[in-house]
């Protein structure tokens, strides 16, 4: 039988976002600070956000984006990406949020691929943006702080235009586009409606217990859906205050902590090795963290314990992924008593599986001890509807019934703690970002010198996993290592690149020619 969350099911309103989290925002709550940018510590409130949001939405109508259509948001955290954000979602429209560290050749294929017809970046990225939106026929590009020949965002708050009255089912009506790999292959837009980003805030409230006096550190990028849901949505929920840092840099980061006494710290697991290992910590004052709070990749119970250590607080992890709106696991802050090296108990409203991956059977779930690994499956109303324009990605992981195969091997407690073992999935997980071995291969076969290739997720001195290409030359090419990493380089985000190459004769594949991964790992050791 699949087992369910330990918590009762909470309610889930059948509201749009905008609604959820700002249609009963009361006069006392509308003074209070709702975002902070963290460079400059400029301060917006919970009511001039609502406003900015509105007028955002109006402008947007009045330039013809209507209920359906799609809106590109390509922006670091600062203070503006919420207002854009929520403007394009109050406007009816759907939001789909590019990656900060895009290369323009990666920008436009989302821009194509979602088919967006307006662009809404910033002055420092615009470079990239503007090359993107030209050749994805992009006409308008919107730059939020300002540059010259585009509009900016207090252009369109100072048009005071109304915001639409927009008609739609919460259920149904897409609200964002974000892009993953998925369990395999190449970056797909995943379908998530307005019901399930409602659905996984009101889920997640049962365990990341964030209040309105919480100052919340938001560094995670809000255009991943795990910044987008956890820090964005879910602070905005129940009116904590965001301090948004537009890219992650160590002392930074500490003096902002210090400066704005921020209580949580939601962090991906690089941060946590920083936070217990780097000496630079203890020349902060970080005594008002209470909650550091870790996800996007797997994290060692040991490390946790050492954070927790050094910096006095409760130390949390949790588990997800963008086809789940993210969030499907987490520990309960007051549950001292889970291990921390699980991802903890099941959220409300949810119920999960442990398959045999091999067989397809289910495994018990034990009355006492660990159960066997399997393949987690989970269902719930935080689950994408699907991959867009892709039915067979879309079948590969989620079945008729609602079940979505997370790719990823776990097993689970007699008390319902799951714990994360491995994964099925070939996605490379460096730093928290997703990196897939197809998106690599093809590029790497671009090249007139390269005959072959494949990519593995490897793991350097540090324990980080990084991708490894392993490159067949053409006859007679001259190309070294560097050559190789500095191509890569040229074409894809930071977080992609690959950091390092070997020379092999052969790719290993099977009779159908897909690359046979564990025969190539052994073959290399």
């Amino acid at each position: 039988m699949p087992f369910r969350s330990p918590f009762e099911d909470v309610e889930i309103p059948n509201l749009s976002v905008f609604d959820y989290l700002f249609a009963d925002l009361e006069p006392e709550a509308a003074t209070k600070t709702a975002l902070v940018d963290g460079t400059s510590g400029e301060a917006t409130s919970y009511g001039a956000l609502v406003v900015q949001i509105q007028r955002v939405a109006g402008a947007l109508a009045a330039r013809g984006i209507r209920t359906g259509d799609v809106v590109a948001l390509h922006s670091p955290n600062v203070p503006a990406f919420a207002t854009a954000f929520h403007g394009i979602l109050r406007a009816g429209a759907t939001a789909t949020t590019v990656n900060a560290l895009y290369t323009a050749e990666e920008i436009e294929k989302q821009l194509r691929d979602s088919a967006a017809i307006m662009l809404i970046t910033v002055s420092p990225l615009l470079p990239q943006a503007a090359a993107a939106a030209k050749a994805a026929g992009i006409e308008r590009v919107i730059v939020m702080d300002g540059a010259e020949g585009h509009e900016s965002l207090r252009d369109l708050i100072m048009e005071d235009a109304p915001a639409p009255d927009v008609s739609f089912d919460p259920a149904t009506h897409i609200a964002v586009l974000p892009y993953s790999s998925g369990t395999t292959g190449l970056p797909k837009g995943v379908v998530l409606t307005h019901r399930n980003l409602v659905a996984n805030v009101a889920q997640s409230l049962a365990q990341i217990t964030l209040n309105d006096e919480d100052r919340v550190m938001a560094v995670l990028p809000f255009f991943h859906i795990y910044g987008m849901t956890v820090l964005l949505n879910l602070a905005l929920r129940v009116r904590a205050a965001l301090v948004t840092m537009p890219r992650f840099d160590l002392p930074e980061f500490l003096r902002i902590i210090q400066d704005h006494k921020i209580s949580w710290v939601f962090i991906a697991p690089p941060i946590a090795v920083a936070l217990a290992k780097h000496p630079i910590v203890d020349n902060y004052d970080l005594s008002s963290i209470k909650v550091v709070f870790s996800g996007a990749a797997p994290r060692d119970g040991d490390l946790a314990k050492a954070v927790a250590s050094r910096l006095h607080c409760v130390v949390r992890q949790g588990y997800g992924m963008s086809e789940m709106s993210p969030v499907s696991h987490a520990i309960p802050v007051e549950r001292d008593d889970i291990p921390l090296d699980t991802v903890g108990l099941t959220l409300p409203n949810m119920e999960c599986k442990i398959v045999d991956p091999e067989t397809g059977a289910e495994i018990e779930v034990p009355s006492e001890g660990v159960s066997a690994p399997g393949e987690l499956w989970c269902k719930g109303p935080n689950i994408m509807v699907g991959y867009l324009h892709n039915d067979a990605a879309t079948a590969e992981v989620l079945d008729a019934e609602g079940w979505l195969r997370t790719g990823d091997i776990a097993t689970v407690t007699a008390e319902g703690y799951v714990r994360v073992v491995d994964r099925l999935k070939e996605l490379i997980k460096y730093k928290g970002y997703q990196v897939a071995p197809a998106e690599l291969e093809a590029l790497l076969l671009t090249n007139p010198l390269i005959a072959d290739a494949a990519v593995l997720g490897v793991h350097d001195a540090d324990g980080e996993e990084v991708p490894k290409a392993f490159i067949v030359k053409q006859a007679n090419a001259e190309l070294s290592e560097l050559d190789v990493m500095e191509f890569v380089a040229e074409h894809v985000a930071p977080y992609k690149k690959v950091r390092v190459v070997e020379f092999i004769d052969m790719i290993p594949k099977s009779s159908a020619g897909k690359i046979l991964r564990k025969d190539l790992r052994a073959a290399v050791g």
